[in-house]
């Protein structure tokens, strides 16, 4: 690697220091750097590598900007529990040198695509590397809508939410709401309800390949529902009834950088118990 990305998220690295401190160290032997702000706006790169400083967060967005850019990511951790952040602070200059000497190892995680079809005849779309969330819009409110997966009508729902996740995602809103762990380098989908008014409603696991389809109908008394789509708690898509969203494994994969031969167990195992 001879050109590095530092994507820092400010709140989380407020007087710059870990970043002016990889920056320096980077540079130091003979590596080019350039920094983006969390909040700032992109400019054209061809960066080997982006060391995201923040916590998953941060890591999501990263993600979901550069998801045409395709750069390798590795995270160091300035959060709490910290699932997609390789590096903690206190390893840094040791894992910057691996970076460098190219001793790492790299693994692609599975994206989602969704695609909100809305009465007006429009259409917009978004990627998420953890998950796509529907939930209410203004006043607390029972939310009913219908899934169809491959174009068969799968369930009706009523809750506060659905949760359609990656399995990288299962350890974030997933976990939350009850939704089994998974191995993030497996391929699936997940549908996880939020707060379902039923007792036998829990979540389903598809295949990868699988086409899902969320209709927003009627409310109550057939009122109309107004929702939103949220791609992973960042880029939000408004719906109301009649609107529908479709979601499928994207085309697109994130690649991460791993230095660290430490299994999803071992990971899971310590932040549990911090």
């Amino acid at each position: 690697m001879k050109h590095f990305l530092i994507y820092t998220n400010k709140h989380k690295d407020r007087d710059m220091a870990t970043t002016n401190r990889i920056r320096t160290y980077l540079e130091e032997r003979g590596q080019k750097v350039s920094v983006k702000l969390e909040e700032g706006d992109w400019e054209d790169t061809n960066a080997d590598c982006m060391i995201v400083l923040g916590g998953d967060g941060t890591v999501l967005r990263a993600a979901r900007e550069t998801v045409e850019m395709n750069i390798p990511i590795i995270g160091v951790n300035l959060g709490t529990l910290g699932y997609m952040t390789e590096i903690e602070p206190a390893n840094l200059e040791e894992a910057l040198e691996r970076l460098i000497s190219g001793d790492y190892e790299k693994e692609s995680r599975m994206m989602l695509n969704g695609r909100a079809y809305l009465g007006d005849g429009q259409t917009e779309e978004g990627w998420a590397l953890n998950d796509i969330v529907i939930s209410r819009r203004g006043s607390l409110q029972i939310i009913r809508f219908n899934i169809y997966v491959n174009g068969q009508f799968l369930n009706d729902y009523s809750a506060d939410g659905m949760i359609v996740t990656t399995p990288t995602g299962s350890t974030g809103y997933n976990l939350s709401a009850g939704g089994p762990l998974i191995e993030p380098g497996a391929r699936l989908i997940m549908l996880t309800p939020i707060c379902p008014h039923m007792l036998n409603q829990r979540s389903i696991i598809l295949s990868p390949e699988d086409v899902i389809d969320i209709e927003i109908p009627r409310g109550r008394e057939e009122g109309v529902q107004t929702v939103e789509a949220s791609f992973d708690g960042s880029h939000t898509v408004p719906l109301r009834s009649g609107d529908r969203l479709r979601i499928v494994k994207s085309e697109k994969m994130t690649e991460f950088i791993q230095l660290n031969q430490v299994s999803f167990l071992e990971v899971l195992h310590k932040k549990m118990a911090e």
